[in-house]
């Protein structure tokens, strides 16, 4: 063959293990951006202090773009209720 060719198919070849090795690195990115993303959403779902039920509402609320531009008023909660029963 070739030495031309060869010099080409050789090139060729270091690249694609290149490719490969750089896909992999970038799946391994990805994968780490999407844990990191989850860490900090349940962090911040866990800083609500709602109840699971309550969150489901909200979320729906949400999706359905029922809040009207105005914050979602979940059920209040014992303690609430108690404050606001003292003013």
């Amino acid at each position: 063959m070739n030495s031309k060719i060869q010099k080409v198919m050789t090139e060729i070849e270091k690249v694609r293990a290149k490719i490969a090795t750089q896909q992999a690195r970038l799946r391994e990115l990805e994968q780490q951006k999407t844990e990191l993303e989850n860490t900090e959403i349940v962090g911040l779902v866990r800083g609500l202090d709602v109840s699971p039920d309550e969150l489901a509402t909200l979320i729906q609320a949400i999706r359905n773009g029922n809040t009207g531009g105005s914050p979602v008023v979940l059920s209040k909660t014992k303690e609430q209720e108690d404050m606001e029963d003292e003013a």
